[in-house]
C-alpha cells in the first residue's frame, strides 16, 4: 500500500480561462508535515482549496490514499481546515466550538467530553472551557481553532495561513507548538504560507510555488542548500547570485576568477548561474581569499551584521559575525562547498 495520502495528478485550475494553477503534480506522506511556500498569488492557497474540496480542479485529478475525491465534496472528505481567520463562533463558549464537530456526529456526551478535554490539554487551554472566544488573545483563538480542527481526528489536517495574524514573538512559539502537535498526534499536515522561516522552521517537505507553477519540492536543507533555480534562491532567505560559466565537472569561473566547486554534470563550457549564500562568504582583513573588495555599508542584525562589499562591478552581501568598518579593504574567500551552481535560466 502507498505511503502516500494525498496525491495530485496533472491538477490545473482556471478562472475565466487564466490559469492559477499550471498542470502540477504532488504528493504528501503520511504523518508528513508538508508546506506549501510562495508569493501571494503564486496558487498555494487555491491548492489548498482544491485539496479540501472547495474549489474543483479545471484538469487532473486529486487522490486520497488511492480513491480519487477530485469530485467528493468538502464534507465526505476525512480532511479538516484551519483558516488565517479562524472562524470560531462568538456565541458559542470554548467548550463549545471545540465540541461542535463531535455533536454533529452525534457521539455521546460522555465521549464529547473526554475528547474536548484531550483537545483542551493538547493546546495547553485547560480551564479555559467556560471563556468567550471575544476574551481570548489571538495566539489563544488560534490554538481553539486548532483544537476544533483535531477533535475530529482528521487523517489529514490543512492550514491556510494560520499565523499570519500573530505577532512575532508569538507566531515563533506557535510555530514550534504546531510541529509538537503534528508529531505528537501522527497527523497529516499540509501548511500554506508565504513566511520562508515558517516553512523551513516546521516542515519535513516544502513545495515553493511561482506563478501557478511548482518551482521546487525538497527538504528545507535541500531547498535551502541546493536552490534549483533563481526564483528559489531569492525567495528562500538571501543570496549572492552571479552569471558564470562551467568549464567542465568541479571547475566553475565567475567575478573574473576560476574556482574549484563540488557541482557535476552541466557539461563543458556551459553559462550557469552561481549561487552563494552571505553566511558562506569569509571576509579577512589581511587581503587573503581568492577576491578582494571594499566595505560600502555595515548593518547591525542582532545576531550577525550585514555587510555589502563592492568588488570590482558587483555587489556581494555578507552576514557575518566579524564586523569590517565601512570603507576598508577585505579579502572575500569562497570554498567549494559553499558554491552552488544551477542551470541558467532562459
Amino acid at each position: 500500500m502507498s505511503d502516500k495520502i494525498i496525491k495530485g495528478v496533472s491538477v490545473t485550475k482556471e478562472y475565466g480561462g487564466v490559469a492559477v494553477v499550471k498542470d502540477i503534480d504532488f504528493w504528501v506522506k503520511k504523518n508528513q508535515f508538508l508546506t506549501i511556500l510562495g508569493p501571494s498569488g503564486c496558487g498555494k492557497t487555491t491548492t489548498l482549496r482544491m485539496i479540501a474540496g472547495f474549489e474543483r480542479p479545471s484538469e487532473g485529478h486529486i487522490y486520497f490514499e488511492g480513491r480519487d475525491i477530485t469530485d467528493l465534496p468538502p464534507y465526505m472528505r476525512p480532511i479538516n481546515t484551519v483558516f488565517q481567520k479562524y472562524a470560531l463562533f462568538p456565541h458559542l463558549n470554548i467548550y463549545e466550538n471545540i465540541a461542535f464537530g463531535l455533536r454533529i456526529q452525534k457521539m455521546s456526551e460522555k465521549d464529547i467530553e473526554i475528547k474536548v478535554s484531550k483537545m483542551l490539554e493538547l493546546v495547553n487551554l485547560k480551564g479555559f472551557e467556560k471563556r468567550k472566544i471575544n476574551s481570548l488573545s489571538g495566539g489563544q483563538q488560534q490554538r481553539i481553532a486548532i483544537a476544533r480542527a483535531l477533535v475530529n481526528e482528521p487523517k489529514l489536517l490543512l492550514l491556510d495561513e494560520p499565523l499570519g495574524a500573530l505577532d512575532l514573538k508569538l507566531r515563533k512559539e506557535m510555530q514550534i507548538e504546531l510541529k509538537n502537535m503534528q508529531r505528537e498526534l501522527g497527523i497529516t499536515f499540509v501548511y500554506v504560507t508565504h513566511d520562508q522561516e515558517e516553512a523551513l522552521t516546521m516542515s519535513d517537505k516544502i513545495i515553493v510555488m511561482n506563478q501557478g507553477e511548482i518551482q521546487q519540492i525538497g527538504s528545507p536543507t535541500d531547498i535551502y542548500n541546493e536552490p534549483e533555480n533563481a526564483f528559489v534562491a531569492n525567495f528562500i532567505g538571501e543570496s549572492n547570485i552571479f552569471d558564470g560559466l562551467m568549464h567542465k565537472d568541479y571547475d566553475v569561473s565567475f567575478s573574473d576568477y576560476r574556482f574549484e566547486c563540488v557541482d557535476a554534470g552541466f557539461g563543458e563550457n556551459s553559462p550557469v548561474d552561481v549561487v552563494i549564500r552571505p553566511e558562506d562568504v569569509k571576509l579577512s582583513a589581511t587581503g587573503d581569499g581568492q577576491l578582494s573588495g571594499v566595505v560600502e555599508s555595515v548593518v547591525f542584525k542582532g545576531v550577525h551584521y550585514e555587510m555589502m562589499i563592492q568588488e570590482q562591478d558587483r555587489s556581494w552581501m555578507v552576514h557575518s559575525t566579524d564586523m569590517f568598518p565601512e570603507g576598508s579593504e577585505v579579502g572575500i574567500q569562497i570554498d567549494p562547498d559553499d558554491i552552488h551552481i544551477m542551470c541558467k535560466e532562459a
